[in-house]
């Protein structure tokens, strides 16, 4: 995957080896396209970690929505509904179970392919200290005319029996404010050695300073 570290995007071209995981931050993706994607990377032998899923995005209103998941949920077997199918109610488990039915998830390679998968809802440690990609083939504001009607998967789920949409709000603005005063502090460091290297730089002599910048030293 060709991964631009100063954007955080996942392209489409293929110029690099695997990295060793992936992490990507599903909000505002459109849940089917971001699940083809990343289907055919977990096929490819790549690891890939999804969070914050309860903001991924779904063409079509709320209500439109609701009203083919309970369609779903009606579903069931008639002899034994303990036999399945079963209905996650977790944003997690839905994106999980989106993917899967996007693989051959009863061969050896689909079962192996599948336990490269992980899905959070919020970000989770130690997730939350590493970067984050985005595909931008699934971006909502890429992909969704701007008069179309969407809604939000946790919203969705929160109507059909997840309950804990409220509580994962509360720990991403504790998140927020963590990653705030962690960015702070690090931007401190950063002006402080960059402050040091030209003190360091001015007093180097003059030829010196010309080998140095010649290599993007200073």
């Amino acid at each position: 995957i060709n991964i631009s570290p100063a954007h955080g995007v996942i392209c489409e071209e293929r110029t690099a080896m695997f990295e060793k995981e992936i992490i990507i931050d599903a909000r505002g993706h459109l849940l089917g396209r971001l699940a083809s994607v990343v289907a055919k990377e977990l096929l490819n032998g790549q690891s890939i970690v999804l969070v914050r899923c309860e903001d991924i995005n779904i063409s079509g209103s709320l209500y439109r929505n609701r009203l083919k998941y309970m369609e779903f949920l009606r579903k069931k077997t008639n002899s034994n509904p303990r036999d399945g199918p079963f209905h996650y109610r977790a944003p997690s488990k839905i994106i999980w179970r989106t993917i899967r039915g996007m693989m051959p998830h009863k061969t050896a390679r689909g079962q192996m392919a599948l336990a490269r998968l992980r899905c959070f809802e919020g970000v989770p440690a130690p997730y939350d200290m590493k970067k984050r990609m985005v595909v931008p083939q699934a971006l909502k504001v890429l992909r969704l005319k701007l008069h179309r009607k969407f809604c939000r998967l946790g919203d969705l789920s929160s109507r059909v029996g997840w309950n804990h949409d409220d509580l994962i709000k509360r720990l991403e603005t504790r998140r927020k404010v963590r990653a705030e005063a962690y960015y702070k502090v690090t931007e401190e460091e950063r002006k402080k050695k960059e402050e040091a290297a030209k003190a360091v730089a001015s007093e180097l002599p003059a030829a010196d300073r010309e080998l140095l910048a010649a290599v993007g030293s200073i």
